[in-house]
């Protein structure tokens, strides 16, 4: 949830928290378990929140804690369990530690930060680039020394060696799980492992990615010091210790940009007493075909530790719209695949509607990074939900702080039973009335054997598979990648009645025949 752009209350333009708190309807129908809100602290806004100035009060963008308290008392009520943002790596310059820190060498918060000399030869410390661009260094020029920032210079990195900024921030933590809240999303959580001798890090390997998608200079590095060393495990142990120290059962999710399957994993926790939840991101850039998805997911299935629940993501506030990437018909498929893989399905607002990336004008860029890269301007996710089609969409009676997306309103999809809004609703409610949905394992079809491809369609194209729970009705999802139809033979034997087809509904036989980039969702007959 991405609160500036969900509902606006008082007419200025900008998603609140009230405005949040009357739209939870929409959320509870989806069937959604919890909503994870981006942060709605007190902040300058150089990145739109995440650039962090008190910790413990809501800014008055978004309204206050009384409204927050309301925002959460309302969900519980409807079911709904709410997540904040937790940003550990930095905050923002304005936040008073780092005014304190930056006020003296001997400030004895001057140690909460990275604060380093300049080089021998001078310039910055260490070759560390930020991911915004440029170096990750900035030179303070009145106390001599330079201070590190992964992101914007507005945004100091914490130096979480320091076992006081540590004990701060379980603070932090403690005042948001007292107010009520039901865990945390970790942000950039590899972010605060700092090599301890701040390292320069190595070139990268000739075409290499730092992450899932191109970040211009930022990829010429082996990001293998300023990020992710292996201490960070023992920080997110002690947080975990601390959420699960508290009542009910709370959850930390956490971003976790690792390309490796064993380094991602390694979040979990040795015991499994690490991050609940470490999101699986490489859907956000998968090849959209049987193939390229299968091997996503089989990869990700086996690093998870026993005992733990994979954790999927289609998309964010920091990357282009599902829709925009991959197209509306295969985006469909995407949430099909989502919402019936096993572990938990984060969905970012605005995808249960197929919404594409709105278009935005050079006067209405907004996002810092567009500024410095406008292809990586991440803007055009991030805009107004349209909920009507009367002037300000039902979002605002002034002026949206981004342009809406080209797409159909709430209003109209909730009269449309072909809305990618009615697919959405339609999985979200079989997802919380199906155990062996939300429990089962998943087996992959050959579908090389199940029957014949048509219109030049191979049943390669077909991504099948069973989701299965000893005593519970089996359920199969069969998803046509390709261009052409598919007939596809069921297990005989057994009887079979349809879930949902995202493209249109009909009667099931014992063979079926899929469209092109049609997906089918068949429940078994006769068990449960």
């Amino acid at each position: 949830m991405y609160p500036r752009s969900f509902a606006d209350s008082d007419g200025d333009g900008v998603g609140d928290l009230d405005g949040l708190t009357g739209r939870l309807d929409h959320i509870a129908g989806l069937g959604a378990d919890a909503l994870w809100l981006s942060p709605v602290y007190s902040s300058p806004m150089r990145d739109f929140g995440y650039d962090v100035a008190d910790h413990t009060s809501v800014d008055p963008l978004f309204g206050d804690l009384a409204g927050f308290r309301r925002l959460l008392a309302d969900a519980h009520a409807l079911g709904l369990r709410v997540l904040v943002d937790f940003v550990p790596n930095h905050t923002s310059d304005l936040h008073p530690w780092f005014t304190a820190s930056r006020s003296s060498r001997a400030d004895p918060q001057r140690k909460w930060y990275h604060w380093r000399d300049p080089a021998p030869g001078g310039g910055p410390p260490n070759n560390w680039l930020g991911t915004f661009g440029g170096p990750a260094w900035t030179l303070d020029e009145r106390t001599g020394q330079y201070y590190l920032h992964s992101f914007l210079p507005q945004m100091p990195d914490l130096d979480w060696r320091n076992p006081e900024v540590r004990a701060a921030m379980a603070d932090v933590v403690r005042f948001w799980l007292d107010l009520g809240v039901d865990g945390l999303r970790v942000d950039c959580a590899a972010a605060i492992g700092k090599d301890p001798g701040l390292r320069d890090n190595p070139p990268a390997p000739p075409g290499a990615l730092a992450m899932h998608r191109p970040l211009a200079e930022y990829d010429s590095q082996a990001h293998v010091h300023d990020a992710g060393h292996p201490d960070a495990h023992d920080w997110y142990r002690a947080l975990r210790a601390l959420v699960d120290g508290y009542p009910g059962d709370r959850v930390v999710l956490g971003e976790v940009h690792e390309r490796d399957p064993a380094r991602w994993a390694a979040y979990y926790g040795r015991d499994l007493d690490g991050i609940h939840l470490p999101f699986a991101f490489g859907l956000l850039a998968c090849r959209p075909t049987a193939e390229g998805v299968r091997a996503v997911v089989v990869d990700a299935l086996a690093a998870v530790p026993a005992g733990a629940v994979p954790c999927w993501v289609l998309g964010n506030h920091d990357e282009r719209r599902v829709v925009s990437r991959f197209g509306a018909d295969r985006a469909r498929l995407l949430v099909v695949l989502l919402l019936t893989l096993p572990g938990a399905a984060v969905l970012y607002y605005g995808d249960e509607l197929g919404l594409p990336d709105a278009e935005t004008a050079p006067g209405q860029v907004r996002d810092p990074w567009a500024l410095v890269h406008p292809d990586l301007g991440r803007d055009p996710a991030r805009a107004p939900v349209p909920w009507t089609d009367e002037p300000g969409r039902g979002f605002t009676t002034g002026e949206p702080w981004l342009p809406f997306p080209v797409a159909a309103s709430v209003a109209a999809q909730d009269a449309d039973p072909g809305s990618t809004l009615a697919l959405t609703r339609a999985l979200g409610r079989f997802r919380a009335g199906s155990r062996v949905v939300r429990e089962g394992s998943l087996e992959f079809v050959d579908t090389g054997s199940a029957g014949t491809g048509s219109a030049g369609t191979a049943l390669g194209d077909v991504l099948a598979y069973r989701r299965v729970l000893p005593g519970e009705p089996e359920v199969l999802v069969l998803l046509n990648f390709g261009d052409g139809a598919v007939g596809f033979d069921l297990p005989a034997n057994r009887r079979w009645a349809p879930v949902m087809y995202t493209v249109r509904s009909r009667p099931i036989a014992n063979r079926v025949e899929i469209g092109p980039l049609e997906g089918l969702v068949v429940r078994e007959q006769g068990l449960g």
